[in-house]
């Protein structure tokens, strides 16, 4: 662990000076009022209530449970709530909408966008959700967010459906993108953002070669009517189209989307969206080029939807490197100087530190050469990717034989390194191919979708970070249809090419991704059908798919013998090129050892303290800690995370995010844990930190779901006591 710097540790000499700090923010920020704490996504809250003196006398304040969970299904909950106006606003793993007291926690009203209260998420296509959003003027006081592929907008104080905006309370996702979308896989998983009376909104769309467009839409506030859209894809004529060799692309291609949420200068009025990678994620024959607007941080005029600046953090992106968080506004002393700017972390464990006005990096960015041989046929990797000089990574980035986990059993180990003698591996940047090779860090980061948290009286951002290795195969897909299949044959081919990549060749799950080994005994065929239409959570919808070919994927994968050996009529359609994607991804495979044990050597898990006014690293521990080795490891393990931190004036960073399922406080000067509790499943979400009626209050949801941990239905709310 890195110690403080003198001048840091003078920075930090007592709680008091947190409250008292000539640059400490002012205003009221006594609630939670927007996704992230504001809109400038700095996940920190000016209360001082709560300090490193007392933080270890936290109580559970309230509790409040959905009753909804679906502990099959693996539900989850990673809504960061909002409060306004004395009221908590959340969402249920089944995606319903609540308000309770902030105080007490006792329900006022709940929303159900099913409309009845024996829906079940496969009923509209749920999806995880990670916030909503508030609007006021004067007594017209409303809340939206999305559920399945539509942006409701509910009152605020009842919980009743708005339905003079858009089509009788809700728009629908699918329109609006300028191309046919109605059978592709369009939601939100992050709430939109309020620029006046502008509502903007990103979507998560598929990530295979079927995608569609991610353009990011504004709407009005009170009609719901689309004011602009800003094409992440660029049309003819558009700045950006002349970066995709192929000039239909913008027809065809898809993604590029911001799925993350955004971060907004009111000031200025300029929104800060990140995007992701383009489909297909790990082959770019099919849209060769350096391919804008995909993996880049645009500055947008929230007012009309024009491009500021762009900047791109990864060039023709093959390995899912999507921008994982909204970026932070902060404010840093650069050469001497107050400078606005953004912080943009990665999965690759960066963070680009750019001039919020022009974009440009404020530390030196080295574009620097990468490998560009491949062996899929039509690959071109690009030549160089961008490194950043500082801010210095805040997750390992290369791993050699010397990484192997040092408690794995001997016979364990020499089966570890005889597998990694067959892998592809040293850099971040190995072109995807038949022959496996590693990443790290893997496809959930480095930085993850619960973003970082920062401190304006320090410079200081907090940042989680997952520490685990991947492997990814490339095989060819099986495009050949022959003369005669059964329903069994046909779902195997089917299977491969919509299905192995999250649950494998072998449908024994991949990653964070289920099994579906005897998923007939568990679902009904019927059921199995209804979700492959809707999706859920991490799983797209497959509405292109049609009936038979539904039922052949259902036959294979319950190895139904009777219904699996009938004749099958292969469906023939007129294949896009742009579709028929020679290459398939065996899978989300985490390189584990044959007991599921991570490879890699401790931590899994960490937490960064970084001074953006230097590019340094403060400090850096473990967060959490993996149960399986507690008896041998000399210090915690770390463990995969899912949310964010918070931090706060009072001294303190909070965060849950662990699969050990607690939630604990550090002293945000030098990372020590000041008080941790149990939760009642583990909290994949970030924290909200609120004042109602003198008192602050911490309160966190509590979904698990992820890692294999068992589902939950509550929130549970912390305070001092009395």
């Amino acid at each position: 662990m890195t110690t403080c710097t003198k001048a840091i540790a003078c920075l930090f000499a007592s709680a008091a000076l947190f409250s008292s700090c000539k640059n400490h923010p002012t205003g009221d920020d006594s609630g939670w009022r927007v996704y992230g704490g504001s809109k400038k996504s700095q996940r920190y809250s000016s209360l001082t209530q709560i300090d490193i003196d007392n933080v270890k006398q936290l109580q559970v304040a309230w509790v409040y449970h959905t009753n909804d969970a679906d502990m099959k299904a693996h539900s989850q909950i990673q809504c960061n709530p909002i409060m306004v106006n004395g009221l908590l606003y959340g969402t249920t793993p089944k995606l319903r909408l609540f308000a309770l007291d902030a105080a007490t926690g006792k329900q006022k009203w709940i929303f159900n966008p099913a409309g009845n209260t024996n829906a079940t998420p496969s009923n509209f296509g749920m999806n995880n959700n990670r916030g909503v959003t508030y609007w006021e003027d004067g007594d017209d006081k409303r809340i939206l967010y999305c559920a399945g592929s539509n942006i409701y907008t509910v009152n605020a104080e009842t919980g009743e459906l708005i339905t003079s905006f858009g089509n009788e309370g809700k728009i629908d996702l699918h329109n609006d993108l300028g191309r046919d979308a109605k059978d592709m896989y369009v939601t939100a998983t992050s709430p939109g953002v309020i620029y006046k009376d502008i509502y903007i909104i990103g979507s998560r769309v598929n990530e295979t070669a079927d995608a569609a467009p991610g353009h990011i839409r504004a709407y009005d506030v009170r009609t719901g009517k689309l004011k602009w859209i800003f094409h992440t894809i660029p049309y003819p004529g558009e700045f950006g189209y002349d970066t995709w060799k192929d000039t239909a692309a913008y027809k065809h291609i898809g993604s590029a989307n911001s799925w993350t949420g955004f971060s907004l200068d009111e000031k200025t009025g300029v929104l800060f969206a990140p995007t992701g990678s383009a489909a297909y994620d790990f082959y770019g024959g099919k849209r060769k080029g350096a391919g804008l607007f995909a993996n880049c941080l645009l500055a947008i005029d929230a007012s009309t939807g024009k491009l500021k600046w762009h900047y791109q953090v990864i060039h023709h992106d093959i390995w899912d490197k999507d921008l994982p968080a909204a970026p932070v506004l902060v404010t840093v002393k650069h050469d001497g100087k107050d400078v606005d700017a953004v912080a943009q972390p990665t999965k690759h464990g960066f963070v680009f530190l750019l001039d919020r006005a022009t974009g440009k990096p404020l530390f030196p960015v080295k574009e620097t050469p990468v490998e560009t041989k491949s062996e899929l046929i039509g690959e071109q990797p690009w030549p160089t990717q961008p490194i950043p000089s500082l801010p210095v990574p805040y997750a390992r980035q290369t791993l050699t034989e010397k990484d192997i986990n040092p408690y794995l059993s001997d016979s364990s180990k020499a089966e570890v390194l005889k597998r990694l003698k067959t892998y592809r591996y040293g850099n971040m940047f190995l072109p995807p191919g038949k022959i496996p090779s590693l990443i790290f860090p893997g496809f959930d980061g480095g930085a993850e979708w619960g973003g970082p948290a920062f401190d304006p009286s320090t410079g200081i951002i907090y940042i989680n970070a997952n520490e685990m290795a991947w492997v990814m195969t490339m095989i060819d897909a099986k495009q050949d249809i022959p003369k005669s299949e059964t329903f069994n044959m046909a779902g195997q081919r089917l299977f491969t090419n919509n299905c192995m990549g999250c649950h494998g060749q072998d449908r024994k799950g991949t990653g964070n991704y289920p099994s579906l080994i005897n998923v007939g005994l568990k679902y009904k065929d019927q059921q199995i059908s209804d979700l492959l239409q809707s999706g859920r959570r991490m799983m797209p919808s497959f509405k292109q798919l049609s009936d038979p070919e539904r039922q052949a994927i259902i036959s294979y994968i319950t190895e139904n013998k009777k219904n699996g050996i009938k004749a099958f009529v292969a469906v023939h359609k007129q294949v896009d090129p742009y579709m028929d994607i020679p290459y398939q991804m065996t899978g989300y495979n985490k390189f584990l050892s044959k007991e599921g044990y991570p490879v890699i050597s401790p931590p899994w898990g960490t937490l960064n303290a970084i001074d953006l006014n230097t590019g340094k690293m403060v400090w850096r521990i473990p967060l959490g800690n993996d149960p399986v080795f507690e008896k041998v490891a000399k210090t915690p393990t770390g463990t995969e995370n899912y949310g964010g931190p918070v931090v706060t004036a009072g001294g303190l960073v909070f965060i849950a995010a662990s699969k050990d399922g607690k939630i604990r406080a550090f002293d945000k000067r030098n990372g020590k844990v000041l008080w941790e509790a149990k939760l009642p499943a583990p909290g994949f979400a970030t924290p909200s930190v609120y004042e109602i009626g003198g008192k602050e209050y911490l309160v966190i949801a509590c979904g698990g779901g992820k890692l294999g941990t068992q589902s939950g239905d509550s929130y549970v709310a912390f305070a001092l006591p009395d």
